[in-house]
């Protein structure tokens, strides 16, 4: 556990990555091993087998730790790495209250996988946290919730929903994914738990995939060690290394992140061909008050109505800087179509019934020249007339 003595920056540059004892190398090392010399039979130098701890790896887990403000963190080989092992904190019988909006492949797992093993799910639109109180039942441990939702960009309000989460002994976790702790703290709005994609604006340079899970109590410490140990699904030491490296420019990053969204965000509001806007920026957004509470920014992610597959199809094709590609938080503008990409797995009746349209395209704003950004995506929706 480390403290809060520092600003967000400096932590984000020193906690976990201090310089090499051996050699003063200001970077962590890459240890890569996959077993520990021991000293003699029963005592070594804290380290036995590499799928137990990883000297790169425990110096990421401090890090992030750090920047959540948690007691805890657990990194694990992807993002859905990470939301299979909160789900080993359940057994059969148990139930999960989870946002109706969140990343397809949250559901898919907890729907096609977890239901196989007993374990129930009732989805709601947690952005009224009423929903939240009347889908928990005596047999729910967990509440989980996307805020900003992936893609609707829909806001939760953490502490409300944390109050009742708490009032009736159930825990509450949040994906942090779309804004980073550096833009929004859920432990200190009372989750129990916080899971990232670390893949995404932890990482920052679409190089490496990741997840995590940071914790607040003794017993998820223990437990997801546990799962670290039995199930394997751990971080490698060289991606460990990458995302230690893309943590040390999270500030700066994320503050350029929020200015070109916010651009972005203006101008396409007002161009011609795009018929809704969604981003908690905006004034217009119906949760643009309680984003503007909860959060220390409003990021780099939104999404636009462009009325059609054909359309959206024509605007992707016609990209020149801009990628159309899955994933975000990249330092490059990333622009995915969530009906045939994230939320394909959803199926048609559940995007209708999410207002995730053929037509929605989803934006994540890189840390380009913004001029560069918008002249880009000028170009591409001029293309697509009124």
């Amino acid at each position: 556990m480390t403290t809060k003595k520092h600003g967000f920056a400096t932590r984000a540059i020193h906690d976990g990555q201090k310089p090499d004892e051996l050699t003063g190398a200001v970077n962590v090392p890459i240890y890569l091993t996959s077993t520990y010399q021991q000293e003699e039979i029963g005592k070594n130098k804290g380290h036995e087998y590499a799928r137990l701890t990883n000297p790169t790896r425990d110096a990421l887990e401090e890090s992030l730790c750090s920047l959540e403000g948690g007691t805890s963190a657990h990194v694990f080989g992807s993002g859905m790495a990470a939301i299979t092992a909160l789900c080993t904190m359940m057994k059969t019988g148990d139930h999960v209250v989870c946002s109706d909006n969140v990343y397809g492949g949250t559901g898919r797992l907890f729907d096609k996988v977890m239901t196989n093993y007993g374990l129930t799910f009732t989805y709601v639109d947690t952005s009224v946290a009423e929903n939240v109180a009347a889908a928990i039942r005596p047999e729910t441990k967990l509440v989980h919730i996307e805020t900003p939702t992936n893609p609707m960009m829909a806001i939760t309000d953490i502490a409300a929903v944390a109050a009742i989460c708490h009032a009736r002994g159930v825990e509450l976790s949040v994906d942090n994914t779309f804004l980073s702790p550096y833009f929004q703290q859920p432990i200190a709005l009372g989750a129990d738990i916080v899971m990232h994609s670390t893949t995404k604006f932890l990482n920052g340079h679409s190089d490496g995939l990741g997840g995590v899970l940071v914790c607040t109590k003794p017993e998820h410490a223990e437990r997801f060690r546990f799962v670290q140990k039995c199930t394997g699904g751990i971080l490698s030491p060289f991606e460990s290394y990458l995302l230690l490296r893309g943590v040390k420019t999270l500030a700066v990053r994320m503050k350029q992140h929020d200015a070109n969204g916010r651009v972005v965000a203006d101008f396409l509001k007002g161009h011609k061909a795009v018929e809704r806007v969604f981003y908690p920026g905006l004034a217009e957004h119906p949760q643009h008050e309680l984003a503007g509470r909860q959060q220390t920014g409003y990021g780099s992610m939104l999404s636009m109505e462009l009325g059609s597959l054909e359309r959206a199809n024509t605007f992707a094709k016609s990209l020149k800087l801009c990628l159309l590609a899955e994933s975000l938080g990249g330092v490059e503008t990333l622009i995915c179509h969530p009906a045939t990409m994230t939320h394909a797995a959803v199926g048609a009746e559940g995007r209708a019934r999410l207002g995730i349209t053929d037509g929605l395209m989803r934006v994540s704003a890189g840390i380009e020249d913004v001029e560069d950004i918008v002249a880009d995506l000028e170009q591409a929706l001029d293309r697509l007339g009124s």
